[in-house]
């Protein structure tokens, strides 16, 4: 789809009219239809302002032009899982597994490939295959070429390490050892917990980054440990197979 095309199904979705999306971004109404007639298209600025009301990517509102994958896993990226810088805007160039809120969440390439492989092997590689592809293919992306620039000097390792001993120091019954913690996207996480009184709450947001695990339970059953946790919060829950009836075992604010 081109991008006038675009940008009048973006418009017409959002139930705006020309003049009304001309004040959210600063422009005349002309200038607004000359987008959609496609004598022009906006500018960078302008461009930024409606990938944020449309929480669309720049990429998106040109019609897709490039083919973005994240410059840090290579996984390919379409908008639902691109990046968020700290104030919220996309960054194009990575997902929201590997860059969160302006932090970068693998300072170490062994360890994203081991998180890597699972996945690849639902997808048809064998474990020895997918460590050789990713091991060929990731020095080659953006990120590990410029690491000695764009790392945080270990710092956030730091970070998980302090998680992870704040974590461990709890104690709570049938919680195996956390020995990792991994970047995961809070709408596959964000778990519905039944409260004493009936009713079901979520405490994540499903547009966030956090850090967290899953592990098999000391005690046996078939039901599992999930940690998660940010700089706020440490929350330990467990649950059945695929997430299912959930149950709340500690929320603690740090």
């Amino acid at each position: 789809m081109v991008t006038k095309d675009v940008l009048l199904n973006l418009r017409t979705r959002s139930g705006l009219s020309q003049d009304e999306l001309a004040e959210r971004v600063f422009v005349t109404r002309q200038a607004v239809s000359r987008w959609e007639t496609g004598e022009t298209v906006p500018n960078t600025e302008t461009l930024k302002l409606l990938s944020r009301l449309y929480d669309v990517s720049i990429n998106t509102l040109l019609g897709e032009p490039r083919k973005l994958i994240c410059q840090c896993c290579g996984m390919p990226l379409e908008d639902a899982i691109i990046s968020r810088n700290e104030d919220g805007s996309m960054n194009e160039d990575y997902c929201k597994w590997c860059y969160a809120d302006g932090t970068y969440t693998y300072s170490d390439m062994d360890t994203l490939i081991e998180v890597c492989i699972p996945h690849m092997a639902e997808a048809g590689f064998t474990e020895e295959q997918a460590r050789a592809f990713m091991k060929q293919e990731l020095p080659k992306l953006d990120y590990w070429k410029r690491y000695e620039e764009l790392s945080d000097g270990g710092q956030f390792e730091e970070f998980k390490k302090q998680l992870i001993a704040e974590i461990n120091a709890l104690h709570v019954e049938g919680l195996p050892e956390v020995k990792s913690l991994n970047a995961l996207v809070g709408s596959y996480v964000n778990l519905a917990y039944r409260l004493p009184s009936g009713e079901q709450v979520r405490f994540l947001n499903d547009a966030a980054t956090y850090l967290g695990n899953q592990l098999e339970s000391e005690l046996g059953g078939d039901r599992c440990f999930g940690v998660l946790a940010n700089m706020d919060f440490i929350l330990i829950c467990t649950y059945a197979e695929g997430g299912a009836d959930p149950e709340l075992v500690l929320y603690k604010k740090r």
